[in-house]
């Protein structure tokens, strides 16, 4: 039987890695599960091996071939975890993960950080310059649309 069914759950979870609560659980256990639950089904489905001395019958009432079935599954669910595996080991950084050198990478983050907002205001109040003085233009040719409005409408207008 699968090894599912002899394990409680406290125990998988007791012999399982704990990394933290940022990285996921390694995959593992999980491999190790596999294999146990197929060499399970392989001595729960197998056929009787005859040996040379040994006569032994085989066992009718047993299906056809679901050791067929059951190899294909755990060859699948064994390959999907072990490229898990690898994907989990390539993303792992390659040089060690110290204090210092975390700490360092944030002081730099920290300084790449205020250098971008000193850059940041630096171009807000450059943009608050030039909309002052594109409001100030918009002014005066509002008001020399409104002189040469009142102009041209004194001038048409006859004296009589």
């Amino acid at each position: 039987k699968p090894r599912e069914q002899y394990v409680s759950q406290s125990e998988r979870t007791r012999d399982s890695p704990q990394v933290n609560d940022v990285h996921p659980v390694p995959p593992f256990p999980q491999l190790a599960d596999q294999f146990c639950n197929a060499i399970g089904v392989l001595q729960q489905c197998g056929p009787p091996a005859s040996f040379s001395n040994i006569q032994t019958a085989i066992n009718k009432d047993q299906p056809a071939n679901p050791t067929e079935e059951y190899a294909q599954l755990f060859a699948a669910l064994i390959a999907r975890t072990a490229k898990d595996i690898d994907v989990l080991i390539d993303s792992l950084p390659s040089e060690e993960s110290t204090a210092a050198l975390q700490a360092a990478s944030l002081y730099k983050l920290e300084e790449e950080n205020h250098e971008a907002a000193t850059c940041l205001e630096d171009v807000v109040y450059r943009g608050d310059m030039l909309l002052e003085k594109i409001q100030s233009a918009l002014a005066d040719i509002a008001q020399s649309q409104l002189k040469t409005r009142s102009g041209t409408h004194s001038q048409s207008v006859p004296d009589s």
